[in-house]
């Protein structure tokens, strides 16, 4: 139980550090419908513990605000009615130092009421879950952040990071790594935490198959830019194609031309484009296009995890980098590149695995009903809290989702 008290702690100071570089004027902004301001994350994230943990087990519970209930429920139709995702961004009231408030009040209800569960495996659990979810919202939080200034013309920094001076180096030629397939395990194993989504563990057959030894680097992707690859139908699906007509897109997200070079957006800001970092915020659609150009393909969800389990060490973006939430360039040492530098898209829909089952009440929204109309991405992202990923966890986006740090691995097949 100190243990767990200890990483309720840490991970909800870690999530109000995020947002201390900011003003109340940028928690309060919604830069689209898709994401959600700083301060809804704030109040949502302690919402759940409010709702799910406090309003079960406090003794003589009350709400801190009666209206935070329907204010900042996401999806969860069993609690109740919820304020509209799109209209996140009207919430001028209430104001960033109550939302603080709000979360100063049930961290010191959660402090007394844990060690009273201590005992109880379910109520233990359900916290888990919630913190989960907080380091989940950490990295929407920063997505959604970037997002926001990026629509500023002054090009404003989150965070005033450089780039390392390695960044700077050539990147590394990439290499094939061959797998034999055949009959494999996939989904969580073992006692450590998973969402539902990842089990039940079971067998899937593959074909022999190869995956790249690191990520599609910006230089590469320019050269699908410049050979007119958003220009070229035979190189995108319908669906796709249509979508990037719409949109008129010409290049990824936040890249944009400055005195005929290209530059793109960070939450540092506004820099030249580095060549040899992996490309980042594709959509799934344009991870596909670029893969089809490159006489590739977008690996399984299934090859992706064979591949990745034996290597996978869990640090998704574990580590003080002086390159701040922004992805590196490959160092060349094998199979790398797996976890915290972007979400990988795979060509995988979406879905239950065989024997996936439903969790009982709300809490079984979490997951399940999503499973339609998404792909799969796998890996972590340097925006992924430390030790937040695996090689098991299946992260979830529809197919023209570009705001999350999202990239390209190729795969081919053998024989």
């Amino acid at each position: 139980m100190n243990s767990l008290l200890s990483r309720y702690l840490d991970i909800r100071r870690h999530t109000t550090g995020l947002a201390a570089p900011l003003s109340p004027e940028d928690c309060t902004a919604q830069s689209m419908p898709d994401a959600s301001p700083a301060k809804w994350h704030l109040a949502h994230t302690t919402w759940f513990f409010e709702t799910f943990v406090l309003e079960a087990h406090e003794t003589g519970f009350a709400p801190f605000h009666p209206a935070f209930r329907v204010l900042f429920n996401s999806y969860y139709h069993g609690v109740g009615a919820r304020h509209p995702r799109p209209q996140r961004g009207l919430l001028t009231r209430p104001a960033l130092a109550e939302v603080l408030a709000y979360r100063a009040d049930v961290d010191a209800r959660m402090v007394r009421l844990l060690p009273t569960l201590m005992h109880d495996a379910a109520p233990c659990a359900l916290v888990e879950l919630g913190l989960q979810h907080e380091q989940q919202h950490q990295e929407l939080l920063l997505t959604d952040i970037k997002h926001l200034l990026s629509c500023n013309p002054m090009h404003p920094a989150y965070h005033p990071a450089q780039p390392a001076a390695a960044e700077r180096e050539a990147a590394q030629p990439l290499v094939w790594h061959a797998f034999a397939g055949g009959l494999c395990e996939m989904g969580h194993a073992g006692a450590g935490f998973a969402f539902d989504n990842e089990r039940p563990r079971h067998r899937v057959y593959l074909q022999p198959y190869a995956l790249a030894s690191r990520l599609v680097t910006n230089a590469e992707f320019a050269a699908f830019v410049d050979d007119g690859g958003y220009r070229n139908p035979a190189h995108w699906l319908a669906e796709g194609w249509d979508w990037r007509a719409a949109q008129a897109l010409e290049q990824p997200l936040y890249w944009q031309r400055v005195a005929s070079a290209w530059h793109e957006f960070s939450l540092a800001g506004l820099r030249p484009l580095q060549a040899e970092q992996p490309v980042v915020h594709l959509s799934y659609f344009e991870a596909d296009a670029y893969a089809r150009w490159a006489q590739a393909r977008l690996p399984t969800e299934a090859e992706w995890e064979h591949a990745a389990a034996p290597l996978f060490s869990g640090t998704a973006g574990g580590e003080a980098r002086s390159d701040m939430l922004h992805p590196r360039a490959a160092r060349g040492v094998g199979l790398e590149q797996l976890a915290g530098e972007v979400w990988q898209w795979t060509q995988s829909s979406y879905a239950p695995y065989p024997g996936f089952r439903v969790a009982e009440g709300a809490v079984g929204e979490y997951n399940g009903k999503f499973m339609v109309n998404q792909y799969v991405l796998r890996g972590g992202s340097c925006a992924t809290p430390p030790g937040h990923a695996r090689a098991s966890y299946r992260n979830f986006f529809p197919a023209t989702a570009r705001w999350q740090f999202a990239g390209v691995r190729l795969a081919k097949d053998l024989g």
